[in-house]
């Protein structure tokens, strides 16, 4: 049995929408046989149908984790007596605020039959594969943390977007303010009140003309809520497969 709360990015959405993005391994065969079964309950009240969820519903199904979650294997790209670097798949959070026990720390804490170590020195979204360092120890931790914080360690992330950018090298400069009520992100090539300036670094691997679509190499240099993403849209070159909104 799980509980989960819907936040305010699934208001008014369809509940199976909802339990497919919070659960990689569901299908839509195992929901609906699920809501025929009325093992899935809202606010502790049975539903048989694929209704609409609301902001601060509580969610309970009561379906075996064989068939909540994919099966991930560790891929393990490096290690030595301080860190360990896996490679993250798409669809698993690197860690998580809840009692989520499915994200990549549960399940390396877990290999390695351990409470607290290795640990992650960073994420990468849900979303998002690639290079997750791990510390294997408590000054190894510190360490790495105090490196990121301070940009001493160079992140690249590889992202294939909407168009072919005419300029092929560049640094972009902005300003993002997060609106957390309206859980919207605006941007602003000008200073304004409340907004946190944010510098991301470009180049261009490939470019498919066919598709009209282009591969980056995007550096961060400020590292802000989203900013990869609404940067990129911020200049018109989206990130393909981003549902989000982004507000100029």
């Amino acid at each position: 049995m799980k509980k989960i709360i819907v936040d305010k990015k699934y208001d008014g959405k369809k509940l199976n929408i909802f339990l497919m993005d919070k659960f990689n391994g569901l299908t839509l065969n195992i929901i609906y046989k699920a809501l025929r079964k009325k093992d899935i309950r809202i606010n502790n009240i049975k539903v048989n149908n694929n209704c609409f969820v609301n902001y601060g519903d509580e969610i309970t199904i009561f379906i075996p984790d064989d068939f909540l979650y994919k099966k991930i294997s560790i891929d393990i790209v490096y290690e030595d007596e301080n860190i360990i670097v896996i490679n993250k798949p798409i669809g698993i959070e690197t860690t998580s605020n809840n009692e989520n026990e499915h994200t990549l720390a549960k399940l390396v804490l877990n290999k390695f039959s351990s409470n607290d170590f290795p640990a992650p020195c960073h994420r990468l979204d849900r979303n998002t594969s690639g290079l997750v360092v791990f510390a294997k120890n408590k000054e190894s931790l510190n360490i790495l943390l105090d490196k990121f914080k301070n940009m001493e360690i160079e992140k690249h992330y590889k992202c294939t977007v909407f168009g072919i950018p005419k300029i092929k090298e560049a640094t972009l400069v902005s300003y993002l303010f997060k609106d957390r009520k309206k859980s919207f992100v605006y941007i602003s090539d000008e200073s304004k009140k409340g907004y946190q300036k944010i510098i991301t670094s470009y180049k261009v691997l490939s470019v498919n003309k066919i598709n009209n679509t282009s591969i980056l190499d995007v550096t961060l240099h400020t590292g802000r809520t989203h900013q990869i993403r609404a940067h990129l849209a911020h200049i018109g070159h989206p990130i393909i497969g981003d549902r989000k909104i982004w507000t100029k």
